[in-house]
């Protein structure tokens, strides 16, 4: 792909960073600026090296710029697109690292309607506990699936602009609609977070917490390890894919409920069914997982 002369990231936390990190490795950015909301997670970034400098306007931050990554938490997607609408030259290449495309596309035609054919939604499906700057590093993204929900408006050469950045980063690319997009991702993604932080939360105001904690152990830290992900920015895709993520909640509480009746009836041969079934299909998933990551590795 053509150099990036000026990237602009919004949001220079764990994604944004990496993203930073990941181009400037493959020597594929000139100049890396930032923009967000503290000052001093910005003089971090320029610390560490994931950032070259930082603004605390659009109209700076955007001058020259020729590609821009918006990464903040998605309820601030908003308000950061009407900040950056002004400021953006015609041929600059936007896009976002958003969980949720529904919320992030309606910005996007309401803040950028001069900008749609540049504007290219986006989201990389990779992440850690870990949030901030600090956390961030270079190969997070490597054999990592991204996904890209073009609008019908895109011109195709900021679309392979996009692919290629996140293709540079180690990324695998794929192509999904934005309302299947946020129906999937209710499912195994933000459903999951759900859980752990409910069961946590649960756990946690219990008279003895302090014991429960004191056994839990791999199954338990296996579980709930998401819970210890970001809470803004969780707050903000479950409300932001609510309806989603609702649907998939009330299929979850009748699995629950079925799980329920076989405890109550005592029905051990069908609750073994349903755990036999549920680890193949696991398994199954897992062995594709690992076949597909190694498979991207021999190819690089």
């Amino acid at each position: 792909m053509a150099v990036i002369k000026r990237l602009v990231v919004c949001g220079v936390g764990l994604i944004g960073g990496s993203f930073a990190l990941a181009l400037r490795r493959a020597g594929l950015v000139e100049r890396i600026v930032g923009i967000g909301r503290s000052g001093t997670s910005l003089a971090r970034a320029v610390e560490l090296g994931v950032i070259d400098e930082y603004c605390s306007d659009w109209a700076s931050a955007a001058d020259g710029a020729d590609f821009v990554l918006l990464a903040p938490p998605v309820g601030q997607m908003e308000s950061v697109m009407a900040a950056m609408a002004p400021h953006l030259a015609p041929g600059t290449v936007v896009t976002d690292a958003g969980s949720t495309k529904r919320d992030v596309i309606e910005a996007i035609y309401r803040h950028l309607p001069n900008h749609l054919t540049h504007t290219v939604p986006a989201h990389p499906i990779a992440g850690a506990e870990k949030s901030g700057v600090d956390a961030a590093f270079a190969s997070l993204y490597e054999n990592r699936k991204v996904v890209i929900t073009p609008l019908p408006e895109n011109e195709p050469e900021a679309i392979l602009r996009v692919r290629e950045a996140w293709a540079a980063c180690g990324a695998m690319i794929s192509e999904m609609p934005p309302q299947d997009h946020d129906r999937v991702f209710a499912a195994v993604s933000h459903l999951p977070h759900l859980l752990a932080f409910g069961l946590v939360h649960d756990l946690a105001g219990r008279a003895n917490a302090e014991q429960l904690f004191g056994f839990a152990a791999s199954g338990f830290r296996d579980f709930t390890r998401i819970a210890g992900s970001h809470p803004e920015m969780w707050r903000d895709i479950c409300i932001a894919n609510r309806q989603a993520l609702l649907a998939e909640l009330d299929q979850y509480l009748a699995e629950l409920a079925y799980l329920r009746a076989l405890l109550l009836a005592g029905d051990a041969s069908r609750l073994e069914q349903l755990f036999a079934e549920a680890r193949a299909a696991r398994n199954a998933w897992a062995e594709q997982f690992a076949n597909s990551a190694n498979s991207v590795s021999r190819s690089e």
